[in-house]
């Protein structure tokens, strides 16, 4: 579970009942809160003013989340928030991020030099994107999507550790293949073989996961299933993320490609828990596994 959070805190949106949500989930209240603000690099001579709002800002959100000043680190930095929240979080060694969006596409994005959208691309820590337009719910249902790799574990695991400590939690785990499949001899498919592994693995994690097989456009698909299960939280596993060569750019071919986790950050009706493949796990350019 998560034991040191990095809060994004801008002073609007819904982080902040976010926030208070995971607080009510037991192991998640002694969790070590770190809240940061951004001042733009840009302030110039009004930069000591800025900081000085940026210090009251925070001081007000600690207040508003019912926290204890004396237990969270409040951080005001100046720079670029993209740039700065990815290097806050390494510093912190934060296991979660937890930051707002206002829920643009992924064109709108690059265009209004989305910071979410940025840290959603390239950070190698779980992240928590709460967007502006969802009404945020204490988590009781949840949602994780199930691929049969190795990070897709990391995201069962996780899951399956917040709604063992919800007291009445219900986790459902979805596989949404692009297209139907044949089952084998056996009778059995891919998928069944797939989510049967899902479901043992969150049964040894002491969870009994509900298993949904769907076929379709999985970013879509995933969505509309939250919505008719009313998860209060999507917890996702992605592997897509952009090269490190792209840090300094915008990758617009791998934004306004296919992302699934991307269209899930946009669309789903719930906050979304990205999990991604720690950066020591993954192979070096052209190396094979």
């Amino acid at each position: 579970m998560f034991r040191n959070l990095l809060i994004a805190d801008s002073g609007k949106g819904n982080v902040e009942e976010m926030v208070r949500m995971l607080r009510a989930i037991p192991p998640c209240r002694q969790a070590r809160i770190n809240l940061l603000h951004v001042v733009n690099e840009q302030g110039g001579d009004n930069l000591k003013d800025h900081r000085n709002q940026a210090t009251i800002l925070l001081n007000e959100a600690v207040d508003r989340m019912g926290l204890v000043h004396a237990e969270v680190t409040t951080i005001v930095r100046e720079g670029d928030t993209k740039q700065t929240l990815l290097a806050v979080a390494e510093e912190v060694n934060a296991d979660l991020i937890v930051m707002g969006s206002r829920g643009l596409g992924r064109l709108q994005s690059i265009l209004a030099n989305s910071a979410s959208q940025y840290v959603f691309q390239l950070s190698t820590r779980p992240m928590l994107l709460v967007r502006d337009d969802l009404y945020v719910r204490a988590i009781n249902r949840v949602l994780v999507t199930i691929d049969g790799t190795g990070v897709g574990d990391d995201a069962i695991r996780l899951a399956c550790e917040l709604v063992a400590a919800i007291p009445g939690g219900s986790l459902t785990g979805i596989h949404v293949a692009r297209q139907d499949l044949s089952p084998s001899r056996g009778g059995r498919s891919q998928a069944d073989d797939i989510l049967e592994k899902a479901v043992q693995r969150a049964r040894a994690l002491g969870v009994e996961m509900k298993p949904i097989h769907r076929s379709g456009d999985i970013g879509r698909t995933v969505c509309q299933t939250a919505e008719e299960i009313k998860a209060d939280l999507v917890v996702i596993a992605s592997q897509d993320r952009r090269p490190l060569v792209a840090k300094a750019l915008v990758d617009l071919d791998r934004l306004l490609g296919s992302s699934v986790s991307d269209y899930i950050r946009v669309h789903a009706p719930a906050p979304v828990l990205l999990v991604r493949e720690p950066e020591s796990n993954r192979l070096p350019s052209g190396a094979t596994s």
